[in-house]
């Protein structure tokens, strides 16, 4: 059987801002959970202190990097957590992630959460994802 996605929006709200609702997925034979990624570089050194642009672009890297070892890529994401520090201050940079999901042609159910702090100093955002494949 192969893999079948379906969005679920009772709303068009959501998919305005490039996230559905829910997505119904059937066929698929492989689920990977993605640890929660940040902008940390191939060393495991944090990078970009005090930019969340940068960050959340690095941190998107990184997510991609996990996908690809499993020989998947954001097309296969299907749930998407957005933790950060500062929802303010990330939230005029949710076009970058919005623009890679949507190149990707996937929109997946996400949620984003205000945190007092991640594990490591200095990081503002951390993504963590379901992907299927």
């Amino acid at each position: 059987m192969a893999l079948e996605r379906t969005a679920i929006n009772p709303w068009a709200w959501s998919a305005e801002l490039g996230f559905n609702q829910g997505e119904l997925v059937t066929g698929q034979n492989r689920t990977l959970y993605c640890s929660g990624q940040t902008a940390m570089d191939a060393d495991g050194k944090p990078r970009h202190d005090g930019d969340p642009a940068a960050q959340l672009t690095l941190s998107l890297d990184n997510l991609e990097a996990v996908l690809a070892g499993a020989g998947m890529t954001l097309a296969n994401l299907v749930r998407l957590t957005v933790y950060t520090t500062d929802v303010d201050q990330l939230f005029p940079h949710y076009g970058l992630l919005a623009a890679r999901l949507g190149a990707a042609g996937v929109a997946p159910a996400t949620t984003m959460l205000g945190v007092t702090r991640l594990a490591i100093p200095g990081q503002l955002v951390e993504l963590e994802g379901t992907a299927v494949g």
